[in-house]
């Protein structure tokens, strides 16, 4: 019993007010047609805010009259009646005052006053995108007869205004010709109030730098000055990863692999990019990649790229390839590429091919190839994205010759057409979920193929590995052609730190193996730390395949730092 008074004086001193102190204001209103139910507002002023912005809009769509009574039922209570009165509508609205170019670009004009508004916003809109910010629209010879309206609409254009150069701010190194470029905003061309919205859009994304303030713009003698507050993002990335796995070659120890990734970005305020990756794969295997971007070369919408790629498959073969990519900005979220490539395959040893009959599965050969790729990027963010997706499409066609080895007896390519054409084509979808605050998924799907009538070994796509389908070894695949899906579920407890848990399917086709359709599948899990100065991963992964039976002992383990700067 007195356990119970103590509660009860306890929720009437304390508890008691601080849950009526919560309850705010309360507003009800009525128009005649409807009555609301009560809702709560933190503030008077708050409720009141409300009131004022339904009346206007019951003006806005033709309740000219509308007007409000308000009665207070308590300190905290208001009732309020709205009174409609009647709907005004257009008996005649004359537009012909309005330039046609303006006039073209909004769906006509109709008897609702609503609908008049919207047409007078999109002139507007059409004139600010056209060079002429101050344009104003105002209605003459208004006449009324009962609820029917006529006048005639004049144009009022303003000065027209043209960009002047633009202007940077901020802790940013980038210079103001790349931002003209990226932005597309030129001095001489006439002011676009969409084409500066865009450009904030543009900004926003960028990789290499944030946009810290809205655009400030400024308006002298006909020219309009935007300045663009920027800060600069750590965007290079040193990157370390060392792996365990299972020496198969002496059973019972573990094989240590490892990876080095070097990304240099925006190099002088230019979005000039370098990258170099290496990767240890086994005891005899490795790889080299070398990729250098120059960004609206000779301020044309042009980037330019060069590549170097070279793969050393045990004593097996070595491939390499050079080339050079075109890239255009189409768009906001568009981005084409033209690339030439020549890629070159070499057997490291002819042993035991001497006696061959049919020509072996890796042999020499070089491939010119000509291709087009396709990006759009929708992500809301480019490092740890949330939200959006991103597509990834290359195809591409060339001419393949065989070159004779001397380690082969001759009669082997006697029957072969030494030149044949070959094509290749990949895609790649990702698509980001932010379900809760602290709840994401992200899900990919990627497939490619690729063709010839002298298809060899070394020509396969190579996948598996941490960047594919996980739970194998890095580049662990041979494929004719494949697809994948990976599926990850991630709990957020941080901005860009996360658990997380993962399972990739995929089905592939290796011609060359006995079985030629492979179904690896794996799942595992892993965590995602961000440390301030870079990201922490370590991932936990087993798969099973047709060359992989599903054991503990066959597992991966990845872990890295990630270091940007």
């Amino acid at each position: 019993m007195k356990l119970s008074v103590l509660v009860c004086l306890f929720y009437f001193f304390w508890a008691g007010p601080k849950a009526f102190s919560q309850t705010g204001f309360w507003l009800k209103m009525e128009d005649g047609r409807s009555v609301s139910s009560w809702q709560s507002f933190p503030s008077a002023i708050q409720a009141l805010a409300k009131v004022d912005s339904t009346l206007s809009g019951l003006q806005a769509s033709g309740f000219l009259e509308a007007y409000a009574t308000e009665e207070y039922l308590a300190q905290d209570s208001l009732l309020v009646v709205l009174e409609l009165g009647n709907e005004y509508l257009w008996e005649d609205l004359r537009t012909d005052q309005v330039p046609l170019a303006l006039r073209n670009k909004v769906a006509p004009v109709t008897s609702s006053y609503a609908d008049a508004e919207r047409w007078m916003k999109g002139v507007i809109r059409n004139a600010e995108n056209s060079g002429f910010p101050f344009a104003q629209l105002k209605i003459d010879s208004l006449a009324r007869e009962g609820n029917r309206l006529s006048g005639t609409i004049v144009y009022d254009s303003g000065p027209i205004i043209l960009w002047d150069s633009l202007a940077v701010e901020g802790n940013t190194s980038t210079k103001i010709n790349y931002l003209q470029q990226l932005t597309g905003i030129k001095a001489g061309e006439p002011f676009s109030q969409n084409q500066l919205e865009v450009a904030e859009q543009i900004l926003r994304r960028s990789p290499y730098f944030r946009l810290v303030a809205p655009a400030a713009l400024s308006f002298q003698i006909k020219k309009a000055k935007p300045t663009f507050t920027l800060s600069d993002r750590n965007t290079n990335v040193f990157d370390g990863v060392i792996g365990f796995l299972p020496n198969e070659n002496e059973p019972g120890k573990m094989l240590i692999t490892g990876q080095l990734d070097l990304q240099l970005y925006h190099l002088g305020g230019r979005g000039r990019d370098i990258s170099v990756n290496w990767q240890r794969l086994n005891v005899q295997s490795q790889s080299l990649e070398l990729a250098a971007k120059e960004s609206f070369v000779f301020n044309s919408p042009l980037d330019v790229m060069l590549e170097f790629s070279l793969l050393k498959q045990d004593s097996t073969f070595l491939n390499r390839y050079l080339g050079l990519d075109f890239g255009y900005h189409a768009g906001e979220r568009s981005y084409l590429r033209f690339f030439t490539k020549r890629q070159s395959g070499d057997l490291l040893s002819s042993s035991g091919m001497d006696t061959v009959s049919v020509l072996p599965d890796v042999a020499d050969f070089r491939w010119n190839q000509y291709g087009l790729g396709w990006e759009w990027d929708a992500l809301d963010f480019p490092y740890f994205p949330r939200r959006g997706t991103k597509i990834n499409v290359q195809v591409s066609i060339g001419n393949k010759k065989i070159l004779e080895n001397t380690g082969i007896p001759s009669d082997v390519y006697g029957g072969l057409d030494l030149n044949t054409p070959q094509y290749a084509g990949w895609a790649s979808v990702e698509t980001h979920v932010f379900v809760s605050q602290n709840w994401g998924m992200w899900f990919r799907g990627s497939g490619g193929l690729i063709e010839n009538e002298n298809l060899l070994l070394n020509d396969l796509y190579r996948i598996g590995g941490l960047k594919s389908i996980r739970g194998f070894n890095e580049k662990f695949f041979f494929a004719r052609s494949y697809a994948y899906v990976n599926a990850e579920q991630r709990l957020f407890f941080g901005e860009n730190s996360y658990l997380l848990a993962f399972a990739d399917f995929g089905i592939l086709e290796n011609p060359f193996f006995v079985s030629a359709i492979d179904r690896p599948v794996s799942f595992g899990a892993g965590i995602n730390l961000d440390t301030g100065s870079g990201v922490f991963s370590f991932i936990y992964g087993v798969g099973k395949s047709n060359l992989q039976t599903l054991q503990f002992s066959h597992s991966k383990i990845h872990f890295g730092y990630l270091a940007r700067f």
